[in-house]
């Protein structure tokens, strides 16, 4: 009797134990949230915080540089090591971004942009190029709407806009540069331009926000946008694992 009780007691503890591991392996994000240094290949490994790590990457950069991932960015193609030991090569056009000092950047056509604000919706401002659509050669854009693109690596498929889609501009149309802003949905990691259209469609998950906002007249609401999007993410955080 007394062997069975201590044995019962033992499993008790053991499962207590287990249900701790599972529960503190999620935090609720907040400003001073520390993602893991390394590559995100798509937007799944950043809601996993699980990106593939420097001691992973096929690279003669040394580990120590300051400018690790600037350096081993370089070039087009990023070598690494799979969970199995296998050696994988991917395209860098075809990453979702990395991680340095525990802060997000977003690739963006050629650049890597830092995440400014995260949460359920994710905002984030980036350079894009335009080419001149007066061209005789034609208009090339990577952020147009109804691009989109799928990648073994990616997690989703997106109908709205893609910041992987690629072409081929012609080189002697005028190029022309301009700040854009994006929004990523933190539930589906979809990415979508920032305005008025969007937003609401977003704010659509939460009925209560979402009358609020469509209830004031169109000159405030562009004035109150990022006062809902902030809105939004305080009624709804989000949860990320600290990682292995």
């Amino acid at each position: 009797m007394k062997k069975t009780a201590l044995t019962l007691i033992f499993g008790l503890m053991i499962a207590g134990l287990s249900i701790g591991q599972v529960t503190d392996s999620l935090v609720q994000y907040t400003p001073d949230f520390k993602f893991k240094d390394g590559i995100y290949l798509n937007f799944d490994m950043v809601k996993n915080n699980n990106p593939i790590p420097k001691a992973k990457l096929l690279t003669s950069v040394d580990y120590n540089d300051k400018d690790f991932f600037d350096r081993v960015l370089e070039g087009d193609k990023i070598y690494f090591y799979d969970n199995i030991g296998i050696r994988q090569e991917i395209d860098k056009s075809s990453i979702w971004g990395f991680s340095r000092n525990g802060v997000l950047y977003r690739k963006v056509q050629e650049n890597f942009n830092r995440i400014t604000f995260f949460g359920s919706i994710i905002h984030f401002v980036a350079d894009v190029t335009y080419y001149d659509q007066s061209s005789p050669y034609g208009y090339y854009d990577p952020y147009s709407p109804y691009r989109s693109y799928y990648s073994p690596y990616s997690s989703y498929y997106s109908p709205y806009y893609s910041p992987y889609s690629y072409g081929y501009p012609n080189r002697q149309a005028s190029a022309r540069t301009n700040l854009r802003m994006f929004m990523i949905d933190f539930e589906s990691g979809s990415e979508y331009e920032y305005n008025l259209t969007n937003l609401e469609m977003l704010l659509m998950k939460d009925p209560e926000l979402y009358e609020e906002f469509v209830s004031m007249r169109n000159k405030n609401q562009k004035k109150m946008m990022f006062v809902y999007l902030r809105k939004y993410n305080e009624k709804h955080p989000v949860s990320i694992p600290l990682g292995k």
